[in-house]
């Protein structure tokens, strides 16, 4: 535990100490990066903080941040999450409150403005404003947070981290972090029929997708059906899981966006360089096993044009028997969604492909959204006071005990704790799919389990938000599944980004169109296969791939 009793003097004042939100000197810039050593910094603290510590300022202190405002569980000032916080630490919030769906607008206006709060969470991708000046480098000065480094390093998240650096090696968001990957999306498939019509589903975790073709044909024959799978999302989702375990990039819908399709980039570790994965073999591979399913009648042509609405109204019904989804998504429909009599559901754990039984939630790696530090934080508070801020981040988004308290409360009010120190939410507030029908929601009344805060941990945090099923799921998955490496990331500076996008979109919008006619018999994947390889070649694949390798060589020292 590190503090010290604080003296209003005028000593004190004259070393340019600053209460934060009251403004103050700018005494650091982050283009020099932190000027303290660790043990500078621990000197004369009004505040204790530490690995597993509380951090606590002695005096009240508040700090500006954006604040995302979801629609499903509205801002509320009065919610108990705000009064624990700062009980704990003494820390208030000077909130900047955004619609969730404006507020990547807001954070782009208020960043190229200079008038950003001082903490910005809930940050997918910061390379917009990496470059602007209005963003701490934050990885300069992670060396203050015990709990982030303490995540970093029992959990081995060198190699995660690797995937947020910018050209010049540097990250400009904390991110949450998970020590595992969990969750995802999968397929789900009406278990009573598939039973019926003669699919052994004891094995599942060990199919491949040819394994889940010829389950498909048995259903088919047994339904007699004209097809048995009308999938959401536009096939972006499938595609994406299926693309993951064949070592080739896959799966862009309208309806979800970009779900892996990507730059059609892998990484040949043996030969430490990029290659352009679908023109290859695998993709080929990958391809045909989808054309032999919509050719034999197994995928509903409609599967490639209508919504995700469409496709589960099918599923509801029992005009269909298979669909695309997550566990949060299985859950809510198995609570009075299907809409046949004795209908029986089974989550599949996800195929394995010519690269084999991968773990395709592993493939993103084990960060979440993050945090942006605006330097108007730096300048305003000085550099300790810029530290004693990253000291209460770090304990709120990653100790233990803070992540606890931002996922399920408090002790004694949300929630207890059984024999085994298992937490129980309490039996009359609903999250996740635990204690449906409940009178009250933890994010709705509360304010905890909420995005802005509530993302990253530890295993034992993340599946004590899960159903027994889901836990079930998830347990499957791990116990049949390998984890896939990630390949390093390409570390273009601006420049390079802008001319490798303009190869990369109009290329990549070839490949998804092309991918599409393939599956469904547009295009012949023996005679037509040729013409689409040298299609690539004459639209840049080659191009971005040698581009790619080039900023590869030149930075990858910064990796190690």
């Amino acid at each position: 535990m590190k503090k010290k009793l604080v003296a209003m003097t005028l000593v004190l004042a004259m070393a340019g100490t600053t209460l934060a939100g009251c403004g103050g000197s700018k005494s650091s810039d982050s283009k020099d990066g932190p000027t303290l050593s660790a043990e500078d910094a621990d000197k004369d603290l009004d505040y204790t903080y530490g690995e597993d510590e509380t951090f606590h300022s002695d005096e009240a202190v508040k700090y500006s941040m954006m604040y995302s405002d979801h629609e499903n569980y509205p801002y509320n000032e009065d919610w108990l999450l705000w009064k624990a916080i700062e009980e704990k630490t003494n820390v208030t919030f000077d909130l900047t409150i955004v619609a969730r769906t404006d507020y990547n607008d807001k954070v782009s206006a208020s960043v190229n403005s200079g008038s950003a709060p001082y903490i910005i969470p809930k940050t997918y991708d910061s390379t917009a404003y990496e470059d602007s000046g209005q963003i701490v480098p934050i990885s300069d000065w992670v060396q203050y947070m015990p709990n982030y480094q303490k995540c970093v390093k029992d959990w081995g998240m060198e190699d995660d981290l690797q995937q947020i650096l910018a050209s010049n090696g540097k990250y400009y968001r904390l991110p949450g972090m998970w020590e595992t990957t969990a969750g995802g999306y999968s397929l789900a498939i009406r278990k009573d029929v598939f039973e019926a019509a003669g699919v052994d589903l004891s094995n599942e975790s060990s199919w491949t997708w040819d394994d889940f073709y010829e389950a498909l044909k048995k259903v088919k024959e047994y339904t007699k059906a004209d097809y048995v799978w009308s999938d959401g999302f536009g096939f972006g989702s499938t595609m994406n899981i299926a693309a993951t375990v064949y070592n080739v990039t896959g799966g862009y819908s309208n309806d979800g966006g970009d779900w892996g399709l990507k730059d059609g980039t892998k990484f040949d570790f043996d030969k430490g360089e990029f290659y352009f994965a679908d023109t290859t073999d695998e993709y080929k591979e990958y391809l045909t096993m989808f054309h032999k399913m919509y050719e034999d009648g197994l995928i509903d042509p409609e599967t490639f044009t209508q919504d995700t609405t469409q496709a589960q109204a099918k599923f509801f019904r029992g005009d269909s028997y298979v669909l695309n989804m997550n566990y949060q998504i299985y859950s809510d429909i198995q609570n009075g969604k299907m809409q046949v009599d004795g209908a029986e559901l089974y989550f599949l754990t996800p195929p394995a492909g010519s690269a084999g039984q991968l773990k395709v939630s592993s493939a993103a790696g084990r960060l979440e959204n993050g945090i942006m530090i605006t330097q108007n934080a730096l300048d305003e508070l000085g550099e300790e006071g810029f530290i004693k801020m990253l000291r209460f981040i770090d304990w709120l988004w990653y100790s233990d005990e803070g992540q606890t308290l931002c996922l399920w409360g408090v002790e004694g009010e949300t929630y207890t704790k059984d024999d085994d120190g298992n937490i129980v939410l309490n039996s009359d507030i609903y999250y996740n799919g635990i204690n449906p029908g409940a009178e009250k929601q933890l994010n709705v009344d509360y304010g905890f389990g909420n995005g802005v805060f509530a993302y990253g941990g530890s295993k034992e945090l993340q599946y004590s938000k899960f159903s027994d099923g889901e836990k079930e799921w998830n347990e499957r998955v791990n116990a049949s599944k390998e984890d896939i490496q990630l390949k390093p990331p390409i570390l273009a500076d601006e420049m390079q980004k802008e001319e490798m996008n303009l190869v990369k979109t109009p290329l990549m919008d070839y490949v998804n169109t092309a991918a599409l006619e393939f599956i469904t018999g547009k295009r012949d994947l023996d005679k037509d296969w040729d013409a689409y390889v040298k299609d690539c070649e004459n639209k840049g694949s080659q191009k971005y791939v040698d581009e790619a390798n080039e900023i590869y060589q030149d930075t990858k020292d910064l990796l190690k």
